[in-house]
């Protein structure tokens, strides 16, 4: 009994390792979601459709390749991204949303998509291979993979800058919501509200937009403030280095 619990065990020892060797897939097969607008096409209509109708609205020179997009669309149901239901009569597998393809919709003020096409990009990804040389030698991984740090590289690379603070922005929203929300009384005794490190200055905007008394500051570092909306109450200021400010400060 001892010997067969101990194989029973191992081979779930083993299990586990495949799981986390293939975890991968699962991001990889979200960024594909999005980069097709998957959650778009299927939060656009008022209810389920078919692969049919998924790939005939899918952005393409030529027409989907239907199996493929039915593979992807089998791993997105599995993990609770859609839903999948095959019509009693036969028909079609009718597709549908859940709570967690809204967070992939672009066009929505509750989106991580930009998040995750950040996180899932090659340039992201690639300092994840360097963490044993890490280990071995110390130094930066996103410096070993990409040859500079992650903000030398975002101020020398305006297509990356770009998609790193649509990133920063859409994770702001969601966390603003929070805070405007748990501490909507809190803001009334600040007259100016300084985020060192605001990114384009979308979480600070949004509390001068509930609390228009309060004057706004948004600091980062030149080539990202340079990206920066106007919004009203908010003033962006550019700094070579943020070291000495690493905390949100309130000055009353």
């Amino acid at each position: 009994m001892e010997q067969l619990l101990e194989a029973e065990e191992l081979l779930r020892g083993q299990a586990e390792v495949w799981q986390l060797m293939f975890a991968f897939a699962d991001s990889m097969a979200l960024k594909c979601a999005v980069e097709l607008r998957i959650a778009d096409i299927i939060h656009s209509h008022s209810t389920p459709i078919t692969l049919s109708q998924i790939a005939s609205s899918i952005d393409s020179p030529s027409h989907p390749d239907i199996p493929y997009l039915t593979r992807i669309m089998r791993l997105l149901v599995r993990r609770n991204i859609f839903t999948a239901d095959r019509p009693s009569d036969g028909g079609e597998t009718l597709y549908g949303p859940t709570h967690v393809s809204r967070w992939l919709v672009h066009d929505s003020d509750r989106t991580l998509a930009p998040m995750l096409l950040m996180e899932n990009h090659p340039l992201t990804t690639n300092p994840w291979h360097c963490f044993s040389q890490c280990v071995k030698e110390g130094g930066i991984a996103f410096k070993k993979a990409n040859g500079s740090e992650i903000w030398e590289f975002a101020s020398q690379n305006p297509e990356f800058n770009s998609m790193f603070n649509s990133g920063m922005a859409c994770t702001a929203r969601v966390v603003i919501r929070a805070i405007l929300v748990g501490y909507k009384n809190g803001f009334g005794c600040v007259g100016s509200l300084v985020d060192v490190g605001g990114g384009t200055g979308d979480l600070v905007s949004e509390i001068v937009k509930s609390h228009p008394h309060i004057k706004g500051i948004n600091f980062d570092l030149p080539h990202v403030v340079a990206t920066a909306p106007e919004y009203k109450g908010v003033c962006h200021v550019g700094v070579t280095c943020l070291k000495p400010f690493q905390t949100l400060m309130l000055l009353s």
